[in-house]
């Protein structure tokens, strides 16, 4: 018996427009049992293209069928949750296309029904399938880009105008789902506009701003009225820029933009070098999409990127979008919304982020994908823990702090209400941060806190101190047992009580010698009034 016919037999209900395409792969890949089209003509069309294939013209004929294990949903939107609400109930697998339903009570209630029969329930955003995807998500995890600072997606095209529905609803699920997958996080905030030019109540451009843990901007346009079609996504870090432009040759679908800032005396002037593109591998990503649906049937473990949760996430961040459009203001991503009991799941280990059972993460606390919590740890409410951070035991991080990407946080350490952390700080065991510069049991002085700033790189040794108030510039390293009452300058090597500077390190954690050039890695420098700057 060969592989193919080993896969899980499935039905597609609707052969339209994006049907047609989940008809051809799911048939090309031997799983293809049944296709449901209410359309005659177009039903006997489609089982003339596609010898073999059984077609009927209702749900239930896919629903009784024992030998079908999933059902594709390529329907109108309007259908979603019923159709899905059948199907889960019949004991069949689902993958549904964008977006997962119309509001966000169906949407609920489609998941929690997946969870009890405990089926597959999937989404189809395929770009989280499409190879540039999988290859840019593999340079922002390795820190090529630097940090990221602002992300803009266009999905601009003239032709399928609707009369009924919305440009935001029908085309931006997907921008939503990719930015969100790459960026590792949720929204904090929205705020959208639109037009309806055509037919009235049927906007046909939209466009959107997403605000993300740490400060991250996203925009996202849409438009069924563009003159030419557009499919791009720009993500601007602080060492390269990178471009996914889907509608581009395989050649050209994924280039980076290297660029640096070197000073001239007082005036900064960039340097760019030439585009790099990024050779990807040329698969189909609705075929890798249909084949992580079989593979979940098989396995029962639904890819987080396309699960129902996720759907149900995309699903919250186009209510706020709508909210804003309502409303004409910016919408907070709040977790008591409908969507929030959900959202809080993110931090279960096998949802792209692990947590000991013994650790407490508050219903408001946004936690970013590849996070470890261990034991007895609490993340306090409000509190934005970036992509990638470990956090040790007996750790106190909130209320309302910023911890950025890859940070370590070793045990017994808190960091409290006006601490932030920037990306890839490391902070040792039992270091202590303080946020009121003279406490005292007897007088509440929380109002006058004064705020730290730890920044990129930061190293801070074992039971090290921090007196509020100060920022502790990139690359610095505050020595074991240091204590730090004033400003640090970058690089700086600190050590003693009270912590002065003793030296100069390297970005690598090498000290430096009186060249200022690293043995190790062979960075080299120059001392400023700031601090030191690298002369690469």
């Amino acid at each position: 018996m060969t592989e193919i016919s080993r896969r899980p037999q499935v039905a597609v209900i609707g052969a339209g427009y994006w049907g047609r395409n989940l008809v051809r792969v799911f048939y090309q890949l031997g799983a293809l049992k049944l296709v449901v089209e209410s359309n005659q003509d177009n039903l006997t069309r489609i089982c003339q293209e596609f010898p073999g294939l059984k077609g009927a013209e209702n749900l239930e004929a896919a629903l009784n069928d024992p030998e079908i294990r999933g059902v594709v949903l390529a329907t109108p939107p309007r259908l979603h949750a019923e159709q899905t609400i059948l199907a889960l109930n019949a004991g069949k697998d689902v993958l549904v296309e964008k977006p997962l339903a119309l509001n966000l009570e169906d949407g609920r209630q489609m998941v929690r029904l997946a969870e009890r029969k405990q089926a597959i329930l999937m989404v189809d955003h395929i770009l989280n399938r499409h190879p540039a995807v999988i290859r840019l998500k593999e340079i922002i995890n390795s820190g090529d880009l630097g940090r990221i600072c602002h992300v803009y997606s266009r999905r601009l095209n003239f032709g399928r105008i609707r009369r009924e529905g919305k440009a935001l609803w029908d085309l931006a699920p997907h921008d939503i789902s990719l930015i969100m997958n790459l960026l590792g996080s949720l929204p904090v905030s929205v705020q959208a506009f639109g037009g309806s030019y055509l037919t009235p109540g049927a906007q046909d451009v939209a466009d959107a701003d997403l605000v993300f843990p740490m400060g991250v901007k996203a925009h996202i346009s849409v438009s069924w009225l563009n003159p030419f079609k557009e499919q791009r996504l720009v993500l601007v870090g602080l060492d390269k820029m990178a471009v996914f432009e889907d509608s581009a040759p395989w050649s050209d679908k994924l280039i980076l933009y290297t660029y640096r800032l070197r000073w001239r005396g007082l005036e900064p002037e960039v340097e760019k070098a030439e585009p790099e593109k990024i050779q990807i591998d040329q698969k189909e990503p609705l075929k890798e999409q249909c084949l992580a649906f079989l593979a979940a049937i098989d396995t029962r473990i639904p890819p987080t990127d396309s699960s129902g949760l996720e759907g149900l996430q995309v699903l919250g961040v186009l209510t706020a979008m709508d909210r804003s459009l309502e409303e004409a203001r910016p919408q907070q991503m709040k977790l008591d919304d409908p969507v929030g009991d959900f959202l809080s799941k993110k931090i279960e280990p096998g949802a792209g982020y692990t947590a000991h059972p013994t650790a407490v993460i508050d219903t408001d606390a946004v936690v970013g994908a590849g996070v470890r919590i261990w034991h007895f740890s609490h993340i306090l409410q409000g509190s934005l823990i970036g992509a990638d951070c470990n956090i040790g035991q007996n750790v106190v991080i909130g209320p309302r702090v910023k911890v950025g990407r890859g940070c370590k946080i070793q045990n017994n350490v808190s960091i409290y209400e006006g601490v932030e952390l920037e990306d890839d700080v490391f902070c040792g065991p039992s270091i202590v941060f303080t946020n009121v510069f003279n406490p005292r049991a007897f007088i509440r002085r929380m109002s006058e806190t004064r705020p730290t700033l730890v920044k990129t790189g930061a190293t801070i040794g074992a039971n090290a101190t921090i007196v509020c108030g100060h920022v502790l510039g990139e690359y610095c390293f505050i020595g074991a047992g240091a204590v730090v009452t004033t400003d640090v300058p970058p690089h700086a090597l600190m050590m003693g009580v009270p912590a002065r500077r003793t030296g100069w390190i390297c970005r690598c954690g090498e000290k430096l010698g009186e060249d200022l050039k690293c043995r190790i890695c062979g960075l080299a420098y120059r001392e400023t009034e700031q601090g030191l700057k690298s002369l690469e």
